[in-house]
């Protein structure tokens, strides 16, 4: 009986649209339905702050040179995953990223908790010759970044794009992108305090490429790989965490 209307339905192109429809309505409403609700779904994070201009600059080079094809940010809610990088993903630690960096593809390792695994030295190192550090490595080498200086220029321009699709930031901030790029990567600098007033005093300020003449792209990558994952501290608080977060005071 079932195969007798299956091919009675076939032959109604009417019907056949109609059932078409239905089933990609079907398809449709269970993937919207769930973002009418998704303030109750997505965690709190009053901790939560947004990237600085240099942290900013450094994700843009990280989506340039590719680094996402390689390295996912998104801990799985499995034991040997947990047990291996840290706390699982939360879809409050996303919130800013424009675009998502989660990946599939795991030639490295995944990245969503190495911001503070590692000193800017050891980045820096690895960035420069991967093999230097890790000898098994594949990882193509980025010792350009270093000697290429920073294209500060156009920050305001990104901030006021990022504050457009909901990032937060204020007219203070970007106007003030440029020199907080400055003094991030500049600790002695007068620019330095203005960072921590507007991004917090936990923001990592700091020579990261270990030169403070000038700011360079791998001053920008290092800033962003070691804020990647501590954005919020919600991972750490509402989930059952092997390991305290990253502290890189210490």
């Amino acid at each position: 009986m079932s195969e007798l209307m299956h091919r009675k339905l076939e032959r109604s192109a009417v019907g056949f649209m109609l059932a078409i429809v239905l089933a990609a309505s079907v398809g449709g409403i269970v993937e919207i339905a769930p973002l009418f609700t998704i303030h109750e779904t997505v965690e709190d994070a009053p901790d939560m702050r947004v990237y600085t201009p240099l942290e900013v600059a450094g994700r843009n080079i990280y989506v340039r040179e590719g680094c996402y094809a390689c390295h996912s940010q998104m801990i799985r809610t499995l034991q040997d995953e947990v047990e291996r990088y840290g706390p699982y993903s939360l879809a409050v630690e996303s919130k800013h990223d424009h675009p998502m960096l989660w990946g599939s593809k795991r030639t490295g390792p995944d990245l969503a908790r190495i911001g503070g695994k590692y000193s800017d030295l050891w980045h820096v190192s690895h960035l420069t010759n991967p093999r230097e550090v890790t000898p098994e490595s594949n990882m193509p080498a980025y010792p350009f970044l270093a000697t290429t200086e920073l294209d500060l220029s156009s920050l305001p321009e990104h901030l006021s794009a990022l504050r457009a699709v909901g990032v937060p930031y204020t007219d203070e901030m970007i106007a003030n992108a440029v020199s907080d790029a400055r003094g991030q990567a500049n600790p002695d600098s007068d620019q330095a305090s203005g960072v921590t007033e507007r991004y917090g005093e936990a923001t990592e300020i700091s020579a990261f490429d270990g030169v403070k003449t000038n700011v360079t792209e791998m001053d920008a990558l290092v800033a962003y790989l070691q804020i990647t994952g501590r954005l919020t501290k919600a991972a750490y608080e509402h989930t059952n965490a092997p390991e305290k977060a990253p502290d890189p005071t210490n």
